[in-house]
């Protein structure tokens, strides 16, 4: 775990319960003195996030209650802006805006990004702002969208971790598996014609009286 992440995770109660069971000194060394890690996105993260297709997002109402809503769109719809920023663009939804206020009281979120086939995760914690408007979105748009754009959500990343894979079972999107269901096709079609022409061979052998 970077030391970033640490640093925001880690809180005084956090720190209690792993002293109670046992993993401080497995964790402290992620609090030690040295270079600090994790606060800005890599080539590594920078990949992983433009081929997403969706995210979870967690906001904190102003009554203390979490909120974790999945975000979609088309692959590459979140982008990495810069080392320390992320941006999509805020499509029109069912008008609940349960985060969009969330968001006015306190800007903090957390995002999980999920690659199910390779079970990786990344985690980033961030603050979100906003661009009010289609026009503001335009350039974080991305074509294949099924409604229009309301703004242009920023993320000022502050931490982030690569989670372990354990315990993600594996799943896969339909584009994930069309190569795969390819090839299975054409062996299957291949069986058929080959089983087809020894039916024919078959047929032609029982006419002849052989």
């Amino acid at each position: 775990m970077p030391r970033a992440f640490s640093e925001l995770t880690f809180t005084p109660a956090v720190r209690t319960h792993q002293e109670r069971m046992g993993s401080t000194k497995t964790y402290s060394k992620f609090l030690e003195s040295g270079p600090r890690q994790g606060h800005q996105i890599g080539p590594v993260e920078e990949a992983f996030i433009h081929a997403r297709d969706g995210f979870y997002q967690a906001t904190v109402s102003e009554t203390g209650w979490p909120y974790v809503q999945f975000r979609g769109g088309p692959v590459g719809f979140p982008k990495v802006l810069d080392p320390q920023t992320i941006g999509y663009a805020d499509l029109s939804g069912n008008k609940q805006y349960i985060s969009r206020g969330n968001l006015d009281g306190n800007d903090r979120v957390a995002l999980i990004l999920m690659d199910y086939a390779n079970q990786r995760r990344l985690k980033i914690l961030g603050r979100m702002t906003f661009s009010e408007g289609v026009e503001a979105a335009t350039n974080l748009y991305v074509d294949g969208s099924e409604t229009e754009a309301e703004r242009a959500a920023i993320i000022k990343v502050e931490a982030l971790d690569w989670n372990c894979p354990r315990h993600i079972t594996p799943r896969f999107t339909e584009a994930e598996l069309r190569p795969h269901l390819n090839t299975l096709g054409k062996q299957l079609a291949d069986l058929q014609t080959e089983n087809q022409r020894l039916q024919r061979e078959l047929a032609e052998l029982k006419a002849s009286g052989a």
